[in-house]
């Protein structure tokens, strides 16, 4: 079974993508910020993870940043899904090492397609 790990502050949204990847039949892990992911990220190693760049406590990029350095994790691919939508911010997290970019407001079916794409 594949895991996903979905990262975000924002409840609708976590609730929606957790019930469309169950259904997708993943095991489904949830973090409402950086550092709640930073704790699942130390006993579990997902397939992809969904990360939200705006988070309180330790944001997205920070996050990315430490999954780039941790060795066990070099085969999770990791999605950036978030609000922030300018050039610029699409730029730094590709840089940064993000496998894909995708804004909010978002498609079900495009996300899981895309995760689906990826994991291909």
């Amino acid at each position: 079974m594949r895991k996903i790990l979905i990262v975000d502050d924002e409840p609708n949204i976590v609730m929606t993508l957790e019930y469309t990847f169950k259904k997708q039949n993943f095991e489904v892990f949830i973090a409402r910020d950086g550092s709640e992911a930073l704790q699942i990220l130390e006993s579990n190693i997902p397939d992809v993870i969904l990360l939200d760049i705006m988070m309180p406590n330790v944001d997205g990029y920070q996050t990315l940043k430490y999954i780039k350095e941790n060795k066990s994790l070099k085969s999770t691919k990791v999605v950036f899904l978030t609000a922030k939508n300018k050039v610029s911010d699409i730029e730094k997290g590709l840089k940064l090492g993000a496998d894909k970019y995708l804004t909010k407001p978002f498609s079900i079916k495009k996300i899981v397609s895309e995760i689906l794409e990826l994991l291909n």
